[in-house]
C-alpha cells in the first residue's frame, strides 16, 4: 500500500524539490494550500486557513507522514513587530492545528518532521562549532527556533516519533538564497557583506531533500538534526567564489554593517552573523552529504 506524506508549505522552493523526491521513492504527496489547485493520481490538495483556524481534517486523517515546512520568509521584509509576529506564528500555528485534529480522532502517524533552522543557535559570529546540544540562543531568530521546535514537540507528546530538521541556507538552481544573490553578482556587482567573516552554513537542496526522506523512513531518528555542510563557508568565501564562477574578481567595497543596518533594521542580523554547525549527528545516521565542495555546488545551482 502507498503510504502518504502531508507537507505544509508543499507549494515553496523546498517543498515543489522534496515533492518530486517522495514521488521518485513511491509515495503519495498531499498537500496543504490556500489556493485552489488540481489533483493528480498521486498529488492531492486540501484548502486551508490559517488566519480562520481553518484545515480540511481529510487531509491529516489520510496521512501516514507529516512534514511541516511552511513558514514566513525570514529575511523577505524587515523585522517590523507585526512581521516578526508573522514569522512566529506561521510556523507554529500549522503546528497546533494539526495537533488538535490528531488528539480528537486519536489518529496516529508514522512521523511529524517539522522545518526548524540554524538560526536556533544565534545571530551572531564566534568560532564555536554548535551541535544539537548547543542551547538556543536569547534573540529574535534562536527564541523563534525555539518556539517553532516546541510546537513540533506537542506532536511527540502524542506518541508520534519526531524530527526536527535545523536548515542551513539552502541552495538550488536559480531559487532559496541564491535567488537573491545572483543577479547582482551575474552583473558584475557582487559584494562582501560587513566584515565577510560571518558563517554560513549551507546545503543543497538535493542532500537537503534527501534528509527529510532519511527521516521519515528511518525509524532511529528523532529529536533535532542539524542541515548543512560543515566547511566553515564564510560570507567572503562565498561571494569570492560566486565571483570566480562568473569570471571576476570582486572590486566593489565591503558593503558596511550600518548601511545593512539602516536598509534592512534588524533584520540585518540574518546577514551580517553567522555561526559554524556540525553534521556530524546527521552523518552518524548514515547519511552522506552528495555536495560537499562549495564550487562546485553553485555550478550547480547556476550553470
Amino acid at each position: 500500500m502507498i503510504k502518504n506524506v502531508l507537507l505544509t508549505g508543499g507549494t515553496g522552493f523546498i517543498g515543489k524539490h522534496l515533492t518530486d523526491v517522495l514521488l521518485d521513492n513511491g509515495f503519495s504527496v498531499s498537500i496543504l494550500s490556500r489556493t485552489d489547485h488540481k489533483d493528480s493520481s498521486l498529488i492531492s490538495y486540501y484548502k486551508w486557513d490559517l488566519n480562520k483556524n481553518y484545515i480540511d481534517e481529510q487531509a491529516v486523517l489520510k496521512a501516514d507522514y507529516i512534514i511541516h515546512l511552511a513558514g514566513e520568509g525570514i529575511v523577505d521584509k524587515r523585522w517590523t513587530k507585526k512581521r516578526r509576529k508573522a514569522i512566529l506564528e506561521s510556523r507554529i500555528k500549522p503546528v497546533d492545528l494539526i495537533y488538535t485534529v490528531l488528539e480528537k480522532h486519536k489518529k496516529t502517524l508514522d512521523a511529524f518532521v517539522s522545518a526548524s533552522g540554524v538560526g536556533i543557535y544565534g545571530a551572531k559570529t564566534s568560532h564555536k562549532i554548535c551541535n544539537e546540544e548547543t542551547p538556543p540562543a536569547d534573540d529574535f531568530l534562536g527564541k523563534t527556533c525555539e518556539e517553532w521546535e516546541k510546537a513540533a514537540d506537542k506532536i511527540g507528546s502524542l506518541g508520534i516519533r519526531t524530527v526536527k530538521i535545523r536548515t542551513g541556507i539552502v541552495l538550488g538552481r536559480d531559487e532559496g538564497f541564491l535567488k537573491h544573490l545572483t543577479p547582482s553578482f551575474k552583473s558584475g556587482f557582487g559584494a562582501v557583506f560587513g566584515t565577510g567573516k560571518q558563517y554560513l552554513p549551507w546545503i543543497h537542496i538535493d542532500d537537503l531533500c534527501k534528509i527529510y526522506l532519511t527521516a521519515i523512513e528511518s525509524t532511529t531518528m528523532h529529536g533535532a538534526y542539524n542541515a548543512a555542510v560543515t566547511d566553515n563557508t564564510t560570507n567572503s568565501r562565498l561571494s569570492k567564489t560566486l565571483a570566480k564562477i562568473y569570471g571576476y574578481s570582486i572590486w566593489i567595497p565591503k558593503v558596511p554593517a550600518f548601511v545593512l543596518k539602516i536598509a534592512l533594521g534588524k533584520m540585518s542580523e540574518a546577514i551580517l552573523t553567522g555561526q559554524r554547525v556540525s553534521s556530524e549527528k546527521i552523518q552518524q545516521t548514515g547519511f552522506q552529504f552528495q555536495f560537499t565542495d562549495l564550487e562546485r555546488t553553485l555550478v550547480n545551482c547556476i550553470k
